[in-house]
């Protein structure tokens, strides 16, 4: 499909990157271990040589996939995630020393993007109260219960993923692939979004828009995406008696 030129549409993942990232910023990415990635934006951040990069995202990726490849170019300073069980290349760094990490509770984590987004300075919640989470936060007794102040999240640049947007920006996300990217479109002064299928203005449903193109200032029709599962589990099929099975 043919889709008429806008100032928001960059040709690749370099080209929308470029004039974007820098040395040093703090960077959102989106998705959930190795789906709803921005794979395409992903491999034009590490081929840009950027470093000192502190991100905010739910995990590090795998061993080589996603922001996995930035940990092993040694780009990223810091990370700011809630699961990073699965990337062996993560564990190494941290333990030596060599990445820095703060650690957040999932649902906390999300809201924190969400406040941030929201122009929202902080708010108060009871997990993490009493552990290590609440290290050197100011605490809050309600009702005799024990409330962390968290504060929001807010990042330089967000690369997100969706499933199908238009040339202004609006973008659809399908389902598990929804994960922490509409909040981080939302929180950081420069989004750049990647689709699979980029449309003319007016094509998609007004009521299943999930992010507004305002919150989207560069975008780009991903290829060749590899959408890894990370484990397959398969489940054997119950025998039934007098079942019959076609």
């Amino acid at each position: 499909m043919s889709v008429a030129t806008s100032s928001k549409v960059f040709a690749d993942a370099s080209s929308a990157l470029r004039g974007v990232v820098q040395d040093g910023q703090t960077l959102m990415c989106g998705g959930f271990g190795a789906c709803g990635i921005p794979e395409n934006l992903i491999d034009a951040l590490r081929d840009s040589g950027v470093r000192n990069l502190t991100v905010v995202s739910n995990n590090a990726g795998l061993d080589g996939v996603g922001l996995g490849k930035l940990l092993q170019t040694r780009q990223i300073r810091k990370m700011i995630s809630s699961y990073v069980g699965e990337n062996k290349e993560f564990e190494r760094q941290y333990l030596a020393g060599e990445l820095e990490l703060e650690f957040n509770p999932q649902g906390t984590l999300a809201e924190r993007i969400r406040a941030g987004g929201a122009g929202i300075y902080g708010f108060y919640t009871k997990v993490g109260a009493g552990t290590l989470v609440a290290e050197g936060k100011e605490t809050r007794i309600v009702d005799g219960e024990t409330y962390v102040l968290e504060k929001g999240l807010v990042a330089d640049v967000a690369l997100i993923k969706a499933w199908k947007g238009d040339t202004e920006g609006n973008l659809i996300y399908r389902k598990t692939a929804r994960n922490f990217n509409p909040n981080m479109a939302t929180a950081a002064r420069v989004t750049v979004a990647e689709v699979e299928q980029l449309v003319e203005p007016g094509s998609l449903d007004p009521d299943g828009i999930h992010t507004p193109g305002i919150f989207v200032q560069r975008i780009i029709q991903g290829a060749s995406y590899t959408k890894l599962i990370e484990k397959l589990t398969l489940r054997k099929r119950e025998e039934r008696a007098n079942a019959v099975v076609a």
